[in-house]
Parts: structure tokens; C-alpha cells; sequence
């Protein structure tokens, strides 16, 4: 069993949070005067719902959970951080992440003090559970898994994660940002079963909100509070709760935007293998397919100047000569095909 108490930090535990107006009142009043507010230009002068509760219940309807088992953040980003935060004690714990994987879980750790213990993963870009779980210590608070993974494209095995989350005695954070690209059913099944599980999600992928900057994490009920403990009590404004209301009731125009790019994603990497100076299509899950080419910088540099923008992987682990290409519309990606056999 996990005891959730001796892996967070004592100052957490025991701090009494920040408990705003919105915290001390439920419910609706036909005269608010108990938040300093100004009375004009409702309804924006009223501070937002600090739980975000409305949006939280549709959200829950949606992912099949709990609106208990939700944390809203600023991005993805805000969760990360937080986890870290709450777990991990600054220049004492460790946490232990798959190389190469999305940069922010080690940018998060150095920014907390917090020591990063990379963990390459096979040529392949599978993972090597036996590998990670030696990597931990008795300082090892948390483990990161992103899946399907970024940059490599690929989930990582279900039986691998399985027997991480079963035997290490910390939390473990699945990320699946790009969940909604895969046929294999998302983590959020299993929160019950795994009290040491964080799963993330994000409304930047397959929902098309990138710039709205809403993350998602789903936990435990116990895990969850602590969230709310920590993060600021009004991380989420009222712009940003109704935009994204109004688009969760457009799911068939969501799942339209999927099966478009679900669609010109074989297509995509099929014209990518005819282009001779790719040497390598990885499979992917997610939305967008990892190349190798004879060379990467020279041919970022092409693509840029013919108005191009993919991402260098060049300089990451195993992705040597590497660049990651986001499936487009089949315009955008008639053009890239088109400027990559002119190099």
C-alpha cells in the first residue's frame, strides 16, 4: 500500500491553504459585497470559480471520472510543477524520467531544485521497466512517463507501466497529451486501482486549444486535494473556463479534427519513406512522425527558408539526425513532401 502522507512533504501536508471568498460561499446571491470586487462590468469583475466546477462536471462526463479525481491547470505545465512541489523536498529527493522524453519534467525539477535522473530508453524507444525502477533510491519520489511519447511518437508498453506503477512505492505520472491519436484506451480506467497514478491531458492536442492554456490532471481524490492546497487559487480565469465549455459541446467537431489527421497520418509517412534523403519513418500514435535524415540541420534550415517549421531532434538522446514533423492539413503536408524532394 502506498502512504501517501510520508511521500509528501511535511510543509504540505500539514499547510493550511489560501481560502478565498469564492472557497467560504456556495452556491448563488443576489448581492455579493465579500471579495473586494468592483460592482461594474459583470460578470467579469466577480472573481472565477476557483474549483472550476461547471467546466469540471463536463469534463467528468466526458473522461468517464470523478469531478473529484480533476485538477485544471495553466497547460499541462501547471501540474507538472506542481507535482514536483508537492512531493518532492528541494535538494533532497530525486525523481526519475525516460530519455528523451518532453523537456519540461526536467526543467520543472532543475527550476524546484530537484535532481533529474535520466533513464535512456531502447533503440526502438521502448522502455526498459527493470532499468527504471533501479534508477530509483529511497529519495525518489516520482517517476515520469509520457505515452504515447514525445518526441519518439510511440506508447510505451502497457505491461511495462503496469509493473512500474505496481512496484515502485512513489508516484507515477503517465502523460498522454497525445492520447486521443491512439487506439489503446487511455490510463483514466485504471485511477482507481492505482493510488499513486497521475495521469495528464491536455486541451492543446486534439481539441485545437494550444493558445487557451488548459491542462488537465487526473488522480486520486487525496492526490487532488493536495493540488488544490498548492496551486493559486485562481489559476484558471473566467475567459478561459467559458471558451472551453462551449467547445467540449462540440465533440463531433473534435473527433472530426482526429480522424482528419488519424487519416493523413499513414498517408504522411508513407510519401516521407519515397524521399531520399530520409533514412528512417518511426511509427507513431501520436500526432505527428519522427524522421531520420542524412542530415538535420541543413535540412531544417531548407525547410525553414522555403517557410517550413518542423522541430530538430538533432540534439537529443537517440535522436541523432532527427527531426519531428506535426501532421497538417494535406495542404500543409503536400507542401512539406513537395520542398523536401527539392533538397
Amino acid at each position: 500500500m502506498i502512504n501517501l502522507e510520508k511521500l509528501v512533504r511535511p510543509n504540505i501536508w500539514a499547510l493550511k491553504p489560501y481560502s478565498c471568498a469564492r472557497d467560504e460561499f456556495k452556491g448563488e446571491a443576489s448581492v455579493y459585497l465579500d471579495a473586494n470586487e468592483n460592482p461594474y462590468n459583470g460578470p467579469y469583475n466577480r472573481y472565477p470559480d476557483p474549483r472550476q466546477w461547471a467546466l469540471k462536471d463536463k469534463i467528468a462526463k466526458i473522461k468517464d471520472v470523478r469531478r473529484t479525481q480533476i485538477m485544471l491547470g495553466n497547460g499541462s505545465d501547471e501540474p507538472i510543477d506542481l507535482v514536483i512541489r508537492i512531493f518532492c523536498e528541494p535538494g533532497v529527493d530525486n525523481v526519475v524520467g525516460m530519455e528523451p522524453s518532453y523537456g519540461m519534467y526536467v526543467v520543472s525539477a532543475d527550476i524546484n531544485n530537484v535532481a533529474y535522473k535520466r533513464v535512456p530508453l531502447n533503440d526502438d524507444f521502448s522502455i526498459d521497466p527493470e532499468r527504471m525502477l533501479k534508477a530509483t533510491d529511497e529519495h525518489t519520489k516520482i517517476i515520469w512517463c509520457c505515452s504515447p511519447n514525445n518526441p519518439s511518437g510511440n506508447l510505451i508498453s502497457k505491461d511495462a507501466l503496469r509493473k512500474i506503477l505496481t512496484e515502485f512505492q512513489g508516484i507515477v505520472v503517465i502523460d498522454e497529451a497525445y492520447a486521443d491519436f491512439s487506439s489503446e484506451p487511455s490510463w483514466l480506467n485504471e485511477l482507481d486501482q492505482y493510488p499513486n497514478l497521475v495521469v495528464l491531458q491536455t486541451f492543446s492536442k486534439a481539441w485545437g486549444m494550444a493558445s487557451v492554456r488548459c491542462g488537465m490532471a487526473f488522480a486520486s481524490e487525496t492526490i487532488i486535494d493536495l493540488f488544490n492546497k498548492v496551486k493559486y487559487p485562481y489559476n484558471i480565469n473566467i475567459l478561459t473556463q467559458e471558451f472551453v465549455s462551449k467547445q467540449l459541446d462540440q465533440t463531433k467537431l473534435k473527433q472530426s479534427w482526429v480522424n482528419s489527421i488519424l487519416e493523413q497520418r499513414p498517408i504522411l509517412a508513407e510519401e516521407l519513406k519515397k524521399i531520399a534523403i530520409v533514412e528512417k519513418v518511426y511509427p507513431s500514435d501520436a500526432n505527428f512522425i519522427l524522421i531520420k535524415v542524412k542530415n538535420a540541420n541543413i535540412t531544417y534550415k531548407f525547410l525553414v527558408n522555403e517557410g517550413i517549421i518542423v522541430r530538430n531532434r538533432n540534439n537529443i538522446l537517440l535522436c541523432n539526425d532527427c527531426l519531428r514533423i506535426t501532421v497538417g492539413t494535406p495542404e500543409e503536408n503536400k507542401l512539406l513532401i513537395e520542398s523536401l524532394k527539392r533538397i
